[in-house]
């Protein structure tokens, strides 16, 4: 009887730190002891583990068996430490042969008959086992999962008893699996933006803010293709990189989805409801999972009806709107996620809608407007870097059959050679500038500052939504081709940062 060590993965957030599985076995009073901070489900393993052996025509020991999870104070969760188990117990009790395990790392759930089930979260797994240049071995449902990962070792397995064969050299090896992604030109696009008819000013800013990585806000009656516009700034936005797919494929496999998809590639687009609670969209719970805003990272969140959205739920958006990250902290852990989305809301003009559209009579009063208006607080306004109103269209221009404007796919040719001009320049888009940054890239004339200044003074914008400014600016120059900020430009982008300030006054 002996000592085995195996190596596993823990799941705190996106982060798989490494747990070392432990087994030693000795003689005296038959007894199964696991150590290192298990929860319930890691505790019930010894059940899943002893049924698995002994349905494998494997022989339980009638040893004291101690198998301790290591680092102790880590949260120990879920069933993906039974195949490591279940091997450290064939292995210290000398019914595997001695082999180079250091080289392996083991996930997966065991059945009671021995089948390997699939586990959640493998994607952080694999990305972390391919540094460590580790095999990793998976369930075979799971192969899909780190099949995203590139240049990653691992097999996988249908039954416990093929990896055992695999060690023991008594059966045929384990299947590889072979890394396979869809090229970002196979993918469909569904929303097409020439299906807006008219809505020049608001196409214009949908293009800003995809070049830039801009927030977006639209004020408009109802039924004037705010959603419409939604729906294809995902389709304007640069194609990810493949450490961009990597990082939401990450996210998304914490919530049991296959990283590959027909999707692959395509940037997440959410659209919670407006009853959606803190924990839904910023994420939560016990363990902690991640919320709207992290499904959302490297793409799109929308949130339609901006003021029927509980007023503290939006308020928690403010820190991951800056930091592009989110902690959710507990009692028992601490879990990070990242959210570098970018936001694009809509509202109505007024409780009715129907302020300032030719077609609709509103019967608002100028304080309903002002209570309405005021469930957005100013600290979060100031967040968001570009606010348009949405108009009516005239009947004429919907039932027009003249030609299209724009596709999509033109559109996207000017964001990625804007973007291109950002990442050559300051190696990030330009709403993540600092104020070092801004200092370095986004410089104006004596004369600018003087125009700029009376702007900023006439509309008491804050320190922040200046930067903004500057930011946008910078932007729609890069759009235009110019090395440096002309006054066209601050002009248009003092337009995009005070609209929704003449609804406010109104």
């Amino acid at each position: 009887m002996g000592l085995a060590i195996l190596f596993s993965r823990a799941q705190i957030g996106v982060q798989a730190p490494l747990v070392t599985v432990e087994t030693h076995i000795t003689g005296g009073v038959p007894r199964f002891t696991l150590v290192g901070l298990p929860e319930a489900a890691v505790r019930e393993s010894k059940e899943r583990v002893r049924s698995a052996i002994m349905n494998s025509q494997f022989e339980f020991p009638a040893r004291r068996i101690t198998i301790n999870l290591a680092p102790a104070e880590m949260p120990k969760e879920g069933g993906r430490y039974d195949l490591a188990i279940a091997l450290g117990i064939l292995i210290a009790s000398e019914q595997l042969k001695s082999y180079d395990y250091s080289a392996y790392e083991f996930a997966g759930e065991l059945a009671l008959s021995g089948l390997l089930r699939p586990i959640t979260g493998l994607v952080p797994f694999a990305i972390q086992c391919q540094k460590a240049e580790k095999t990793l071995i998976v369930p075979l449902e799971n192969a899909a999962d780190v099949s995203c990962v590139r240049h990653l070792k691992a097999c996988s397995a249908k039954h416990f008893l093929d990896v055992c064969a695999h060690f023991s050299k008594q059966g045929e090896s384990l299947p590889k699996v072979i890394a396979t992604a869809v090229k970002p030109e196979e993918k469909q696009l569904v929303f097409d933006l020439s299906d807006v008819k008219g809505q020049a000013q608001a196409r214009r800013a949908l293009e800003i803010a995809a070049a830039g990585e801009h927030s977006l806000l639209m004020v408009g009656p109802p039924g004037t293709g705010k959603t419409m516009l939604a729906h294809r700034l995902a389709g304007i936005l640069p194609p990810m990189t493949e450490e961009e797919t990597l990082d939401v494929a990450a996210v998304y496999s914490l919530q049991g989805h296959n990283a590959l998809n027909k999707q692959w590639y395509c940037r997440p687009f959410r659209s919670p409801h407006h009853t959606a609670s803190s924990v839904a969209l910023v994420g939560g719970g016990s363990p902690p999972k991640p919320g709207e805003i992290s499904l959302a990272h490297q793409g799109v969140l929308f949130l339609d009806e901006l003021p029927e959205f509980q007023r503290r739920v939006l308020e928690s958006l403010r820190e991951p709107l800056e930091s592009g990250v989110v902690v959710i902290s507990r009692a028992a852990q601490q879990a990070e996620f990242p959210s570098r989305f970018q936001l694009i809301a809509a509202m109505n003009p007024c409780p009715c809608g129907h302020y300032g559209n030719p077609l609709g009579q509103c019967h608002c009063g100028l304080d309903q407007i002002q209570r309405y208006h005021q469930r957005l607080s100013g600290p979060f306004l100031d967040r968001i870097d570009m606010r348009i109103t949405v108009a009516q269209l005239p009947p004429q221009i919907l039932m027009s059959t003249e030609e299209k404007g724009e596709s999509s796919a033109v559109v996207q040719e000017r964001v990625v050679m804007a973007r291109n001009r950002q990442y050559e320049r300051q190696r990030q888009a330009n709403a993540r500038l600092t104020h070092q940054n801004l200092v370095q890239y986004c410089s104006l004339t004596e004369a600018l500052q003087e125009y700029a200044l009376n702007i900023v003074e006439e509309r008491r914008l804050s320190a922040r939504g200046y930067h903004r400014i500057l930011k946008l600016a910078r932007t729609i120059a890069d759009l235009g081709d110019s090395e440096s900020i002309e006054e066209m430009h601050l002009a248009e982008a003092f337009a995009y940062q005070t609209a929704l300030m003449t609804a406010h006054v109104q």
